[in-house]
């Protein structure tokens, strides 16, 4: 039995990233109810939304979903007792020391996962006790790592140092992608950008029509002074560049970012003035679809890529 179907009771080892502005209860519940593990991304949202959204997908859905906690959110502690209080059975953490809360959620009978950018962290969350990791490459979108080691490689490093379970992420949008992952040594696959272009995502129609119009190279990975995020091109992109041909310093690039950039770009549809945080993977994407089809879409062409690979080494 796969690793990671077993840890979630879950169908297929496909995980939706839970993403600010994009993961609330309808895109979390719908790739649940497919046979995934839904997502909510709790690092959009304040206190008191979090536990609605908890409460709304589990009516909306009577199978196995997650929380996913920024651990650098200003109001933590509330978030961690709202996730206790609603018993979340399923919490995947980021940006932040695993060991500060793995050992409390666990203590409480909560599987606890945390994503990594580089083997040296992926090492030391297993020595914090997580339950598994998700081992995210640069190509990915949002918030990243600052070694911009890519999927591919980052893969096999992670395998060769940890024993627990390993989801890949950064750059996986199909079932071939998620082939190679596990070819690699992946047990799953958390796809974020893909879950974008669905129609529950919460995301603004602008935003997501953005995505799936966007082409190779229409993103960068900036403002790796304050914390290296992956973004479509758009004007506010173009002035951080600008920016960057005076030297400037990290308060005058904060001062540039100000608040709430990425609420205006994802959440509000503001293509110019907006922070529009997405993978290299949309240049794969060419239609927004009901996330229930792309859970059944990427496990199909999955099992048929296997297939098609067995072929190609049957015939040598």
């Amino acid at each position: 039995m796969n690793k990671i179907t077993q840890l979630f009771n879950i169908k297929y080892p496909i995980v939706q990233g839970g993403m600010i502005w994009n993961s609330g209860y309808k895109l979390a519940s719908a790739v649940s109810n497919a046979g995934g593990l839904g997502l909510i991304g709790a690092g959009s949202m304040y206190p008191e939304v979090l536990r609605e959204h908890i409460q709304k997908c589990k009516k909306a859905t009577d199978k196995p979903f997650g929380v996913n906690v920024p651990m650098l959110y200003p109001n933590i502690e509330e978030i961690i007792q709202i996730i206790i209080e609603e018993e979340v059975k399923i919490v995947f953490t980021s940006a932040g020391n695993p060991k500060t809360w793995t050992s409390y959620l666990k203590e409480r009978g909560i599987t606890v996962v945390h994503v990594v950018s580089s083997s040296k962290f992926a090492l030391k969350a297993q020595e914090a006790g997580v339950d598994a990791i998700v081992a995210e490459g640069f190509e990915a979108g949002g918030h990243n790592g600052r070694e911009e080691t890519t999927t591919l490689t980052l893969i096999p490093m992670v395998k060769e140092k940890i024993s627990i379970p390993l989801i890949a992420a950064g750059g996986i949008a199909t079932g071939r992608g998620m082939l190679a992952a596990m070819v690699l040594g992946a047990d799953g696959v958390q796809m974020g950008s893909r879950f974008v272009a669905s129609v529950e995502s919460s995301a603004h129609d602008n935003f997501k029509n953005t995505v799936v119009a966007s082409k190779e190279g229409d993103t960068q990975l900036t403002l790796k002074e304050l914390a290296p995020v992956r973004l479509l091109k758009n004007k506010f992109y173009q002035e951080v560049q600008e920016l960057y041909q005076q030297n400037p310093s990290k308060d005058q690039l904060k001062e540039l970012l100000g608040r709430a950039r990425a609420k205006k770009g994802m959440f509000e549809g503001d293509l110019v003035e907006g922070e529009l945080e997405i993978g290299q993977a949309a240049a794969m994407l060419s239609a927004i679809q009901p996330a229930g089809d792309v859970v059944e879409e990427i496990w199909k062409e999955f099992l048929s890529s296997s297939q098609q690979l067995n072929t190609t080494i049957n015939q040598r």
